[in-house]
């Protein structure tokens, strides 16, 4: 697999993205978007999906320049109507509006519909939390085809329907969880395929609702399983709040329409801390708890504790400085791309 620098793979991304109809602010969100899911080690949300989004420019489902609007709204309430822009672009504009509301009303929440895929999540709690405040955010995919069995079943009835808060601190690496509510993110079944590898079992099931370790069994009619393991039932009801955020709040409702575009809701809010008490002592105390958390010995075959964040800090240091390895096939992909828009050259994509 080839091993390319960040910002190399941002620009390049960024240019496909322009080539194919984005404009340049929304182009340059979905690139930094993607290459920052990559440094931070989830690769299922980082380039390997730009071709994919360029495929939904073609087919009319990712509007460039689409308009951002706000349907109705209070001093804490924003319901905002992305008219199927960049996900990347329209919610971190309704996550800038809801901080700003916050920092008047001390608490404030937000619902995006009709946008696309919004990327990696952690990316609008992190929004917040460099503002001082508390950021949660759920995302659940409208009425597009579903992923994720409900515990004890063998058809998708969910979708993985994430889950994120960030926590301002006094941390080197952030403070946060970003979580799938299934037992694994689909992007990266997807990116085993293209890497040709096998998968842990109880990830996902076959479509007769066998365990399998076959990441091509998922698209032949299998799905995925529920966070929780022999105790699914746990993944399984948090997708379903997470659902009712993000689909029903949002008025995107619930089931299938086969035909309709990927249509990621999402309920998001922020929580000033200052509200609550000092800033400056909360962010030493989360510190404090966080080194607590890492001190209790390793159990037997561990590397010890990472408090929740650090182990994506410690990856984004690392392929800063040696590279993010892109998986030959996604690699290729953006190569015919390139060439498909006559920027091989330019790109140095040859």
């Amino acid at each position: 697999m080839p091993i390319v620098r960040a910002d190399r793979l941002t620009r390049i991304s960024a240019a496909l993205l322009r080539a194919a109809g984005a404009f340049e602010e929304e182009a340059d969100a979905v690139a930094t978007g993607c290459v920052n899911a990559n440094l931070a080690g989830h690769d299922s949300h980082g380039v390997i999906a730009v071709p994919t989004y360029i495929d939904r420019i073609k087919a009319g489902h990712i509007v460039p320049g689409a308009p951002w609007t706000i349907v109705q709204e209070s001093p804490t309430t924003t319901v905002i109507d992305g008219h199927w822009g960049f996900g990347f672009h329209v919610n971190a504009k309704a996550m800038a509006l809801t901080i700003e509301k916050a920092k008047t009303a001390n608490v404030a929440a937000c619902t995006v519909f009709r946008q696309s895929h919004v990327g990696r999540l952690a990316a609008y709690p992190l929004m917040a939390m460099r503002e001082g405040m508390i950021g949660i955010a759920t995302a659940d995919s409208g009425r597009s085809p579903k992923h994720v069995a409900p515990f004890g079943g063998k058809e998708a009835r969910l979708g993985t329907n994430p889950i994120s808060i960030a926590v301002p601190s006094d941390l080197a690496a952030p403070f946060y969880l970003d979580m799938a509510t299934s037992a694994v993110a689909a992007g990266k079944i997807q990116l085993a395929v293209a890497r040709g590898e096998e998968i842990p079992t109880g990830w996902i099931i076959d479509a007769e609702g066998r365990h399998t370790t076959d990441p091509t069994q998922y698209r032949k009619g299998g799905a995925l399983l529920p966070l929780g393991g022999t105790e699914g039932y746990k993944g399984s009801g948090l997708a379903a709040m997470v659902e009712v955020l993000c689909g029903l709040l949002t008025g995107l409702g619930f089931g299938v329409e086969p035909t309709g575009r990927h249509n990621d809701g999402c309920f998001m809010a922020v929580f000033n801390v200052a509200a609550f008490r000092p800033l400056t002592e909360f962010k030493r105390e989360v510190a404090e708890f966080a080194h607590y958390l890492k001190s209790t010995p390793p159990s037997e075959g561990s590397k010890g504790v990472y408090y929740p964040g650090e182990i994506e800090g410690i990856r984004e240091q690392q392929r800063l400085r040696d590279g993010i390895e892109v998986e030959d096939a996604t690699w290729e992909k953006m190569r015919a791309l390139a060439r498909e828009y006559r920027l091989d050259t330019v790109l140095d994509l040859t």
